[in-house]
């Protein structure tokens, strides 16, 4: 079957991380509805740079595909221990991605807990971008997956854009970097969002160093 087009992703990162919400990524039978994302933009010789990013000093082997185009799965494992999830945005060539932070599962629940043993309750099962990943149980050899061809066996289904008014806004969770640019972007009507945590590494906020 023919790719889904991808032009609703093809935007500067926090509008096409912003459209995100609300959507699906599925992986076999499990199915998580998108809750928190992060938007990523690339290096300074784009329109977006983005020194927090995997892409901000440019191309690796690493990063490759946040330059591709829209819709890709960029998988990076963190701190040795857990795949984090991004999907590729902006137009090809132009590196951005959105980090999938956390979600609610829709679909394959009982598939879901026995992979999240550890989590307290449904909530919790991919609250967090590494437990994100591990509910859908993708690793590296999923990275640059086409996530809106139907025929993938890991796909996004993008549901209707969610109104600016149901979407909270805030700096971005963890990063030393840009720490107090406002692409985090979430719905606070969910139990399944993340908790904020400000990287030691940042400088204090301009508000308090004033």
């Amino acid at each position: 079957m023919a790719a889904v087009s991808a032009d609703s992703l093809a935007h500067d990162p926090p509008t096409a991380a912003k459209r995100l919400l609300g959507s699906i990524l599925w992986s076999g039978p499990v199915g998580v509805r998108i809750t928190e994302v992060e938007a990523y933009g690339g290096d300074p010789a784009g329109p977006w740079p983005d020194p927090a990013s995997h892409s901000g000093r440019g191309r690796t082997a690493r990063n490759a595909v946040m330059f591709g185009p829209a819709g890709s799965l960029y998988v990076y494992l963190s701190y040795g221990m857990h795949y984090c999830l991004n999907v590729t945005t902006g137009p090809d060539g132009v590196a951005s991605a959105a980090l999938l932070r956390s979600g609610e599962v829709v679909a394959g629940i009982d598939e879901a807990r026995a992979r999240r043993r550890a989590a307290r309750s449904d909530s919790d099962l991919a609250r967090g971008p590494g437990n994100f990943g591990s509910v859908l149980a993708i690793e590296l050899a999923d990275y640059g997956t086409r996530l809106l061809d139907s025929s993938s066996p890991i796909r996004l289904e993008l549901r209707d854009p969610v109104t600016a008014a149901d979407i909270a806004v805030g700096p971005r969770v963890g990063v030393s970097l840009a720490a107090d640019l406002p692409w985090r972007f979430w719905l606070p009507a969910s139990r399944a969002v993340s908790v904020y945590r400000r990287s030691p590494r940042a400088p204090r906020p301009a508000a308090e160093s004033a």
